[in-house]
């Protein structure tokens, strides 16, 4: 089997921090990091989805987090095709549009801020990546991008515009998993290597994509949504809303060291994010998984 990260898709959300799962002395953020980086070895920061991140930022992640901590980073909402808020884009390039009022897609502006948000984007992340605590991008892609010639050469763009960084591929569009459909978007993404994220999401909605497990590239990469019923919500709390049983982590554990015995690194992120219920879960599934003597990585507490 190859090492299991396991952890949870951020660390400072709001009903995280009203649970009482941070003890009182991890009151700012460098204690916040740091109590949870003694607990997991990874984390996925979400909140660069909706802006992106500043230099500093990333810096401080590298600074308060142990020497062999994972950061995996969503990319920003511009450069995955979905409509972005014009607050979020970066202020002199929001002046330069004219302060737009509507939500606007990569395809509304000039090339020549698209390609700058792409440059602003990848370079405040350069710190935690020449200190090899960048796992993965994740460019996950909405549903109205379907499966075709030119959204696999703009997910190739994506690969290689990230490079030396590395880029992880998660689909809500179920046509690329359908039938016949998910052997050839597998083998473009293995021919490519490109690490393939596998979900567990409600189904039955126009985003959904079955839980397949897969490794394509050296990295696997899984991140568990849960099974919300209110997973149309607006509100993050009722749409992450949901705690996995102890009978669905065993199932997943046996899947996820079934998948880690085809790949070197598995990341496994919990991402039902409400109250402490990813961090509740993500503990758990490590423990079962070293019980199938899975090679979980354990962060070592003396570091932080």
């Amino acid at each position: 089997m190859g090492k299991i990260l396991v952890g949870t898709a951020s660390w400072t959300d709001r009903s995280l921090l009203a649970s009482g799962w941070y003890p009182p002395g991890a009151s700012t953020p460098e204690a916040r990091l740091g109590f949870y980086a003694g607990r997991f070895p990874l984390v996925e920061v979400d909140a660069t989805y909706y802006n992106p991140p500043a230099r500093r930022t990333a810096e401080l992640w590298r600074d308060r987090t142990p020497k062999d901590f994972t950061f995996n980073v969503k990319a920003f909402s511009l450069l995955t095709r979905h409509p972005t808020r014009p607050s979020a884009l970066y202020k002199d390039l929001r002046a330069g549009l004219g302060e737009p009022g509507r939500s606007l897609y990569a395809r509304d502006l000039p090339a020549e801020v698209v390609e700058e948000v792409w440059r602003r984007f990848l370079a405040a992340l350069e710190p935690l990546h020449e200190a090899g605590k960048l796992g993965a991008l994740l460019f996950q892609f909405p549903q109205w991008f379907p499966p075709g010639e030119a959204s696999r050469r703009y997910i190739l763009e994506c690969r290689d515009r990230c490079l030396p960084m590395r880029v992880c591929v998660e689909f809500r569009n179920a046509a690329w998993m359908d039938g016949a459909a998910r052997e050839d978007t597998l083998g473009f993404l293995a021919a490519n290597d490109l690490p393939y994220v596998g979900v567990d999401m409600p189904q039955g909605h126009p985003s959904s994509v079955p839980p397949v497990l897969a490794a394509t590239s050296d990295l696997a990469v899984v991140r568990l949504h849960g099974h919300s019923q209110k997973w149309t919500s607006r509100i993050i709390e009722e749409r992450f809303g949901y705690l996995y049983s102890e009978e669905e982590l065993q199932d997943w554990a046996g899947r996820i060291a079934g998948l880690s015995a085809r790949a070197v690194t598995t990341h496994v992120l919990t991402n039902n994010c409400c109250a402490d219920n990813s961090q509740r879960n993500a503990a758990r599934l490590m423990d079962l998984l070293e019980e199938r003597g899975a090679d979980v990585l354990r962060p070592s507490r003396d570091d932080v």
